[in-house]
């Protein structure tokens, strides 16, 4: 028997026994980094309604232990058995699309709703203050697409193959295309919707969808290279830098300035600040870095 795992972010002492009831996702936390794996194989790791509510509770669970010994950091998302994600599980629209031609009772429209519960775990795993790095395999389709978008981070292999096809089958990348804008600009998002996007890695490298096309038997060197950077970094000041750039998307840098500064002067004077100007000038690695 399986168990699904509720909506509501767990307290940090309950999120080893969250970790044992998740169906459509494998977690394994090292030191800092958690490593989320997508884990339906035999669908090519397409995103159920099931895969949705594991990924948005586990990143809860990780941004709710902020400041404690076992903090999570960073996290990676990658998928089983050498694919990414192959976009919506066709089931879940196709439950939906019976309730919507049934009459939904509440008047609520039932594609709608599961179509926006994938927005919101893209807009979770986008805005989230913890650092993001995806690992980028074979089928990288749809929703797969999207969250290659929202990662702070994108690593790919040789073997991944994006595909953008919502238009060619008669539907709209809805959830997804906020995303796209931002990380590739109007034009080229506009471009691979109207043409049902079709992306080796290299043309995503070109593109700026993802920062580093490797070999297959370079992902994992690769990857902890990038960890070992990411650690480097203060986590508060991290989280703080992703929050003012998020800012800077959508506003003059002339709007910014003051705020900016205030945010500047808080981190300065506070703890990362102390400990990390006190570190550079006693010539030692500041105490958020590993051993």
């Amino acid at each position: 028997m399986t168990h699904s795992v509720p909506n509501e972010a767990l307290a940090p002492a309950e999120y080893a026994q969250a970790a044992t009831e998740l169906i459509a996702v494998l977690v394994e936390q090292v030191g800092a980094v958690l490593h989320i794996t997508l884990n339906r194989p035999e669908s090519r790791n397409a995103m159920s309604l099931q895969m949705v509510a594991e990924l948005r509770q586990v990143l809860a669970a990780a941004e709710g232990r902020a400041g404690q010994s076992d903090a999570v950091r960073v996290v990676v998302l990658r998928g089983a058995a050498g694919h990414f994600c192959a976009g919506a599980d066709l089931k879940d629209m196709a439950g939906a699309r019976m309730r919507a031609m049934q009459g939904a009772p509440d008047g609520v429209d039932p594609i709608a709703q599961v179509n926006a519960e994938f927005g919101q775990l893209c807009v979770a795993y986008a805005r989230t203050p913890l650092a993001v790095v995806a690992v980028l395999e074979g089928t990288v389709m749809g929703g797969g697409f999207g969250l290659a978008c929202v990662a702070d981070v994108a690593i790919a292999s040789e073997t991944a193959n994006f595909r953008l096809p919502e238009t060619s089958l008669g539907v709209v990348p809805a959830q997804i295309a906020p995303f796209l804008v931002e990380r590739l600009g109007y034009s080229q998002a506009k471009r691979l919707a109207v043409t049902g996007g079709r992306l080796d890695a290299n043309a995503a490298l070109r593109l700026g969808l993802v920062h580093e096309v490797v070999s297959s038997d370079l992902i994992v060197p690769a990857l902890d290279k990038v960890l070992a950077d990411i650690l480097t970094c203060a986590p508060g000041a991290l989280a703080a830098t992703k929050a003012l750039m998020d800012q800077a998307r959508l506003r003059e840098p002339q709007d910014l300035v003051q705020s900016a500064a205030a945010i500047f002067s808080q981190a300065a004077q506070g703890p990362e600040g102390l400990e990390g100007m006190t570190a550079f000038i006693q010539k030692r690695k500041p105490a958020w870095v590993p051993a």
